[in-house]
C-alpha cells in the first residue's frame, strides 16, 4: 500500500479476530454474467483468496455475509475454508449479530469490506469497517479505511495485509515463501 497508514486503522486492524467479507462488489467486481441455460457466474481474484487464507493461518475467523444467493460463492467459499457464509436477502445484521454471538466476539473485535448501503448496518457496527474505491458515498462515509485496490481486483488481499501487518503477524506469515 502506497499511502501512509493511519494510525488509528491499525489500532482498530489490530483487534479484528473475525472479517467478514461481501461479495459482489468485493470479493469481485460486481459483474454478474449469466450462461445461455441463465446460470450466474462470478469471477474471483487468486491474490483475493491468498490473503484470505492468510489471514486465518494468522488466527483470524473469516465469513461471508451476502445479500445475493449463488452456488459459485458457496463453492469459492469451500474451495477458501470459509466456513461461516450466509447468503440471500438484504438483512445483513441478523446473520452478523447472530455469528458474533456464536463466537462470542465484540463488534470492535470485527472487521467487514462492503461497498454498499446493504452493508450499512454492519459497517456502522463493527471496530474496522472498510470499503473500495468503487462504494456507494454512503459507505465510504461510514468506513474507517478504504482500499487503493478495487472490489475485485486485490482489495480483500489488501485489507488482508493491513490486519496482518497491524496484527505483527505479516512478517511471521510471509516467512514461509521466502525460500
Amino acid at each position: 500500500m502506497s499511502r501512509p497508514y493511519n494510525m488509528d486503522n491499525v489500532k482498530r486492524a489490530a483487534k479484528v479476530r473475525l472479517m467478514i467479507f461481501d461479495v459482489d462488489g468485493v470479493l469481485t467486481d460486481g459483474s454478474l454474467h449469466y450462461g445461455p441455460e441463465g446460470e450466474m457466474m462470478k469471477t474471483f481474484n487468486v491474490h483475493d483468496g491468498l490473503g484470505i487464507k492468510l489471514l486465518q493461518e494468522s488466527g483470524v475467523q473469516t465469513a461471508i455475509i451476502s445479500a445475493r444467493r449463488s452456488a459459485t460463492v458457496a463453492a469459492r467459499a469451500k474451495d477458501l475454508g470459509i466456513e461461516f457464509v450466509h447468503q440471500g436477502g438484504h438483512d445483513k445484521l441478523t446473520p452478523f449479530r447472530a455469528l458474533i454471538q456464536q463466537l462470542g466476539l465484540t463488534e470492535e473485535q470485527v472487521g467487514f469490506i462492503g461497498d454498499d448501503v446493504v452493508d450499512l448496518p454492519i459497517l456502522s457496527r463493527v471496530g474496522f469497517a472498510v470499503s473500495v474505491p468503487n462504494g456507494r458515498p454512503e459507505v465510504h462515509s461510514r468506513a474507517h479505511h478504504i482500499t487503493e485496490a478495487a472490489g475485485g481486483r486485490g482489495a480483500v488481499r489488501e485489507v488482508c495485509e493491513f490486519i496482518l501487518r497491524a496484527q505483527g503477524n505479516y512478517e511471521r506469515i510471509m516467512t514461509q515463501f521466502m525460500v
